[in-house]
């Protein structure tokens, strides 16, 4: 049976990616059939992101799974999991590029606002419900991320703001790695080299997204 203590923090960034998607869908000045598509393609993404996690984690404990594969049930989803699980993600986005629309810059940008709300959402849960003192950092980071997005949006293209969010994001996470014992997301560790990885391949996406569709596809 599984304890209370493991399904709360699921609970909260459950609570915490409705709460984005909802954020998202009132705010967004996108036709109502194009926020329709957006959430259920970044519910898709998240519905992904979970399989590729549960891989990942067969793969951290491989030989574990080998000699009893239910007794990976009873392993929590380690940070090296997630890890595994978001550039297995981003591949298989990179390789199914070409059967998208011409939208992939607007549906990021989308995906990332649902992802800072739902990251403001969780880091307070944080410290107001478990005064976790170290979910501020991510927190206020979380918060000026917020703003310069919604103060951005409409002014800059999708593919700059796209870019700029990133960077303040992997600038930020790389800061309060040295600042602080540890820096979390959604309860998984961050350590430098995945984010500045994270933030490379973000910025490859981008240039090759722009080379395949032009200028056009990026507006």
């Amino acid at each position: 049976m599984v304890s209370a203590s493991k399904l709360i923090p699921s609970g909260f960034i459950g609570i915490s990616i409705v709460i984005g998607l909802t954020t998202f869908y009132i705010i967004s000045d996108q036709s109502k059939q194009k926020r329709k598509e957006h959430v259920e393609g970044i519910v898709s993404q998240l519905i992904n992101l979970i399989i590729f996690i549960w891989i990942g984690k067969i793969i951290v404990n491989f030989f574990v799974f080998i000699e009893d594969p239910l007794a990976i049930l009873a392993y929590p989803s380690s940070s090296h999991a997630l890890y595994i699980a978001v550039l297995m993600s981003i591949f298989v986005n990179i390789s199914n590029t070409n059967s998208r629309h011409n939208d992939v810059p607007l549906f990021i940008e989308s995906l990332l606002l649902v992802f800072l709300v739902a990251s403001f959402v969780y880091e307070f849960i944080q410290l107001v419900w478990n005064n976790n003192s170290y979910a501020f950092g991510y927190l206020v980071l979380s918060c000026i991320l917020l703003v310069l997005f919604i103060s951005s949006h409409g002014r800059i293209k999708a593919p700059a703001l796209i870019v700029m969010i990133v960077t303040v994001w992997s600038g930020g996470m790389i800061l309060l790695t040295f600042t602080q014992p540890f820096v979390t997301v959604f309860d998984y560790i961050m350590v430098p080299w995945f984010v500045c990885l994270f933030f490379l391949i973000s910025i490859s996406i981008t240039i090759i997204n722009n080379r395949k569709r032009g200028s056009d596809g990026w507006n």
